[in-house]
């Protein structure tokens, strides 16, 4: 049984003929998760960067600590919204997250 062994060690490790071979299965692996995380994620704050720049007074928004709200006025940083008939707040453009349809705060 001895011989078997001593065979073993006596084989030499594989000879790897391709030295880049690693390196076509680590670019498919960047190309999947480009397409399938950043990319998606670059539209996403794409768009709602254009939706906080659209932003115009009398839009109803949802925020995304979940507040429906109307639009007062509208800087470069800040937005004052409307929560109810006396109640104004400033916040960060930022934390708007959806613009809903006119109606929606009276519906709602």
């Amino acid at each position: 049984m001895s011989f078997i062994i001593s065979d073993a060690h006596a084989q030499g490790a594989p000879v790897n003929s391709d030295p880049f071979g690693f390196l076509i299965p680590m670019i498919v692996i960047f190309v999947g998760f480009y397409f399938l995380l950043i990319r998606p994620q670059q539209k996403r704050q794409k768009a709602h960067a254009e939706l906080v720049k659209s932003l115009s007074p009398g839009d109803e928004i949802m925020t995304s600590g979940g507040l429906l709200a109307k639009v007062v006025s509208v800087n470069e940083h800040y937005a004052t919204i409307q929560l109810s008939k006396d109640v104004n707040i400033k916040i960060q453009k930022a934390s708007v997250s959806s613009v809903v349809p006119k109606g929606t705060i009276e519906a709602a």
